[in-house]
């Protein structure tokens, strides 16, 4: 068989779909929200955003005053200059958490990409290395006849179909984190809002911390890209003494292997950061 053989070329085209998706996770976590797609719909969430911090401080008056009801036993209570300074305060409070938490938040995500950023200066990481056919396995597949490489069909279109669902798996859960990173700046006023209640602030503080998590989720999976960097550096040992079938069937098996590991950590980065953050 020549050398650009439909096999060969099968099994690239899987393993660039792969390199393109990993060049893309690496790109979406060292980028704003503000740089995303252009910003295009990051201007759009600020426009939600802004339609919601009215409702938020709507709500805020009303949480205050369930807040007031709830921790007070009588209106002379109120009055007494050190608990009403105390709502007073929790109310300025409140409301500056409404009508500024988006900067707050947006500070909050750049400490996480500077956690990412030194992790990858740590581990000496620009990116990930991409993952290649051996010259090994091609000269193997160069070697087969007609007849023999019809197995190989079968291995190299289940091995590719396989490794392209695990690109597109992966590269889809890291855009799920970048979609509640909006969700949560859109939406933002609305659960701050009940900062105004100490009855209510809970629902504030899980805001806070699930937000947190979620940009945490960014750091956990850049440490499993490195992690997975580190263990692949090397590529699958080739086996020049066995059938090509066998060896084609090794190689992709192993690889194949690899990128489960990757994507298993990817998606479990948001249950690691529940279980780091106690949510």
């Amino acid at each position: 068989m020549g050398e650009n053989s439909w096999i060969i070329d099968n099994l690239n085209a899987a393993l660039n779909t792969w390199n393109e998706k990993l060049a893309e996770i690496w790109q979406l976590l060292t980028q704003s929200p503000e740089d995303f797609k252009g910003g295009g719909v990051w201007t759009v969430m600020l426009n939600v955003h802004n339609a919601m911090t009215a409702i938020g401080l709507g709500l805020l008056v009303l949480f205050f005053a369930a807040g007031i009801v709830k921790t007070c036993g009588s209106i002379a209570e109120a009055r007494r200059p050190e608990h009403a300074l105390k709502l007073f305060i929790r109310f300025i409070l409140a409301k500056a958490a409404v009508q500024y938490g988006l900067e707050l938040m947006l500070a909050v995500f750049d400490i996480v990409q500077g956690i990412v950023s030194r992790a990858m200066r740590a581990s000496g990481a620009g990116g990930l290395a991409p993952a290649t056919l051996p010259q090994e396995i091609a000269d193997k597949i160069n070697e087969v006849g007609f007849w023999s490489s019809i197995p190989l069909w079968a291995v190299t279109l289940l091995g590719g179909l396989f490794i392209t669902v695990l690109s597109f798996v992966m590269i889809m859960t890291v855009y799920g984190r970048m979609f509640r990173l909006y969700m949560y700046a859109a939406l933002a006023p609305i659960p701050l809002s009940t900062f105004a209640g100490e009855p209510t602030s809970g629902v504030g503080k899980s805001f806070i911390k699930s937000y947190a998590g979620v940009c945490l989720e960014g750091a956990v999976i850049a440490l499993a890209c490195i992690i997975f960097s580190a263990m692949s550096s090397a590529p699958p040992a080739v086996d020049g003494s066995v059938s090509a079938v066998t060896a084609v069937w090794s190689y992709v098996g192993e690889l194949i292997f690899n990128l489960l590991i990757l994507v298993g950590a990817v998606k479990a980065s948001d249950r690691v950061v529940r279980e780091m953050l106690g949510l």
